[in-house]
């Protein structure tokens, strides 16, 4: 393209200096022809020889030569720094994944607990006005209803079922997991989407192409079904059950996909390891 560059202004610039008309064409005109002829050659000249070379030297300023082209700078994105910092955090992650999910299924057990606690209280017999099963066993002995003793008697292992779950429903409050799972999963999103766009760039940066395949194709799945998780928290927190339904079973894909993103990116651990200078 240069060369030809360089033809074109060769004869664009040879054009420019054609020598004048001759003088016996000169002589036949008439002395206002001869004075308009040379006011007109002398434009002419003007006009085609004086940008050429300014114009020659903009384009060689502005273009730079293939082999001044050897690509951008990334720094750090091209070492073993980041490229490391991505599958130590995509582990770490998956870790604070499942922690993250279990505190989701506390919150759902502290949630429902408590129509276990409601179905288990509506089998107990009437007490008579007594605080416990006991009392009301004390009471009917001293009434001398042996009848409605042994009645109460059989009802003593579902009062202490009663009592177990109000325990655990209460050991469940105290720590928190409704806003403990909320805050840790939004910053699992965010985390998780940051660091799902530093490993192309990395690998891009590191090899000036990405490589589409499992590992790749897997992250992507994991944003969305972390975005579809994100999305049913409105819903959910209005009570309803299919959002519940849909966002645990994100997460849990999520969480299964993760797993499997992280075995498939081993390979390309040890390639940086081997590959990837430092820092």
């Amino acid at each position: 393209m240069k060369l030809s560059f360089l033809l074109i202004t060769g004869v664009a610039t040879a054009s420019a200096f054609t020598a004048p008309v001759s003088l016996t064409n000169r002589l036949s005109k008439n002395a206002v022809g001869l004075m308009m002829a040379e006011d007109e050659e002398s434009s002419t000249f003007e006009l085609n020889s004086m940008p050429v070379p300014a114009v020659t030297a903009t384009f060689w300023a502005l273009t730079s030569s293939s082999a001044m082209a050897a690509g951008p700078d990334w720094g750090l994105f091209e070492g073993k720094t980041l490229s490391l910092l991505h599958p130590a955090m995509m582990a770490g992650m998956l870790v604070f994944s499942i922690f993250t999910a279990l505190l989701g299924f506390d919150w759902r057990r502290q949630r429902t607990i408590g129509d276990e606690i409601s179905a288990l209280k509506k089998t107990l017999p009437d007490l008579g006005g007594a605080s416990s099963v006991a009392e009301a066993v004390a009471s009917a002995e001293a009434s001398e209803d042996s009848v409605l003793a042994a009645k109460l008697k059989a009802a003593a292992p579902i009062e202490s079922q009663i009592k177990e779950l109000q325990n655990e429903r209460k050991s469940l409050a105290d720590k928190g997991p409704r806003d403990k799972h909320f805050s840790q999963g939004s910053l699992l999103a965010f985390l998780g989407t940051l660091f799902a766009i530093e490993g192309p760039l990395n690998t891009y940066g590191r090899t000036g192409k990405l490589f589409p395949g499992p590992h790749l194709y897997a992250g992507a799945g994991l944003v969305c079904l972390w975005a579809l998780a994100a999305a049913c928290v409105p819903a959910m927190q209005k009570g309803d059950d299919t959002a519940r339904t849909v966002h645990i079973g994100a997460n849990i894909a999520g969480i299964g996909l993760f797993a499997w993103q992280v075995q498939s990116g081993i390979p390309i651990l040890l390639k940086v390891i081997e590959k990837a200078p430092w820092p």
